[in-house]
């Protein structure tokens, strides 16, 4: 089959989305991308652009047989645009992300022009994939209260169109690196590895690691993520107050070296208010590292029980109080050496069904299952 990609923000989660797939597929794609930068600039103007690139090639109207786009596009306009040929090809849209429940600093922001636009773009695919089934149901339960406020012709009929064509498609991760066995004198080594941003509510994070510090435990840290012009100044506090305890600080731009300092520690806590899949703590549970995480969001999907009889261990309420007792109670069963409960691959070997090795047969198949219906 040959797939024609359209990614207008070519960068974090799409790229290595598009990247580890077609890495190991079957399949012969042609990605037509854009820069990731101004998303709403990029979903105002990209199905004009991305027909523009199409026609500047040698041959604008190739033998294409399927078009897989991200959320970025409206693919509405786009095949509105779009030559006939290409206009005619079977679509799946994959949503990273959607413009009614991503998270925003001022709710009276929000612009529902974005949102309706997912929508839009949505009706007009054959398929609509989504990275979970948390996500797909925000998408839906967001679209329905913003439809809702519509004047008339609300179009609720059209949220069930979407679902019944949607499917779950998990993002994949490469090869791990493995944790190495600690050594019974060494600190707990604690790590962050989400945005620098208040969606990833880093004010329990740090309160959490304080109450550690005031209950007389030993701990190391590493805080890794991206920074932005804006990001909470609880870093920069932690920083100064936990400097000789931190062992890594900030964005680590080499894959490698980021994924060793992963590997190094112990226990990777969320404390996230959003997230609709969570592939960074995916990777850290494959490295080996203990997972805490609030039971909400997407994250039960990530382990859930049928995968580990005692799942729970993994999950706290999601309050801050439940946070910090969970965390003293695992940093002491880490100094007792019974972190791991006598099984150190509990979690780890739960990845194995994201690691796109097990994901790129199924995705390529689903594809050729849409052809041949289509």
């Amino acid at each position: 089959m040959r797939i024609l990609a359209l990614e207008p923000y070519y960068g974090g989660s799409h790229a290595a989305f598009l990247n580890g797939w077609i890495s190991q597929s079957c399949h012969d794609w042609t990605v037509i991308d854009l820069p990731p930068s101004k998303w709403k600039w990029r979903m105002r103007h990209s199905a004009v652009s991305m027909n523009e690139l199409i026609n500047q090639r040698s041959d604008p109207c190739a033998s294409f047989d399927l078009i897989f786009c991200s959320d970025m596009l409206n693919l509405a306009e786009f095949k509105g645009l779009a030559k006939p040929k290409i206009a005619s090809l079977p679509t799946v849209i994959y949503f990273h992300e959607n413009q009614f429940t991503y998270p925003v600093q001022v709710v009276a922001e929000r612009d529902l022009h974005f949102g309706f636009t997912n929508v839009i773009a949505a009706l007009a695919a054959d398929q609509v994939w989504f990275n979970s089934d948390f996500h797909r149901n925000e998408f839906l339960s967001g679209a329905e209260k913003a439809l809702k406020k519509m004047p008339d012709y609300q179009l609720l009929g059209s949220l069930k169109t979407i679902n019944d064509k949607s499917i779950i498609a998990y993002p994949g991760i490469s090869q791990m690196p493995s944790t190495n066995v600690k050594k019974t004198n060494t600190p707990v080594s604690i790590l962050w590895v989400a945005r620098w941003e208040h969606d990833k509510n880093p004010e329990d994070f740090f309160e959490a690691i304080k109450s550690l510090d005031e209950a007389g435990h030993d701990f190391r840290l590493t805080i890794l993520g991206e920074e932005f012009r804006n990001s909470p100044d609880i870093f920069r506090k932690a920083k100064d107050q936990f400097g000789d305890r931190i062992k890594h600080y900030g964005f680590m731009p080499d894959r490698k070296d980021y994924l060793n300092a992963v590997a190094s520690s112990d226990i990777v806590i969320s404390t996230a208010n959003h997230e609709f899949f969570g592939i960074a703590i995916v990777e850290a549970i494959a490295c080996g590292v203990f997972p805490l995480l609030p039971k909400r969001l997407a994250y039960p999907e990530l382990l859930p029980s049928e995968f580990d009889a005692n799942h729970d261990d993994f999950f706290y309420t999601g309050t801050l109080t439940s946070l910090k007792k969970r965390l003293i109670t695992l940093v002491e069963r880490f100094d007792r050496g019974e972190l791991w409960l006598g099984n150190r691959n509990r979690a780890s070997l739960a990845m194995n069904r994201f690691s796109w090795t097990e994901l790129v047969p199924k995705y390529d198949s689903a594809l050729e299952r849409l052809i041949k219906k289509d």
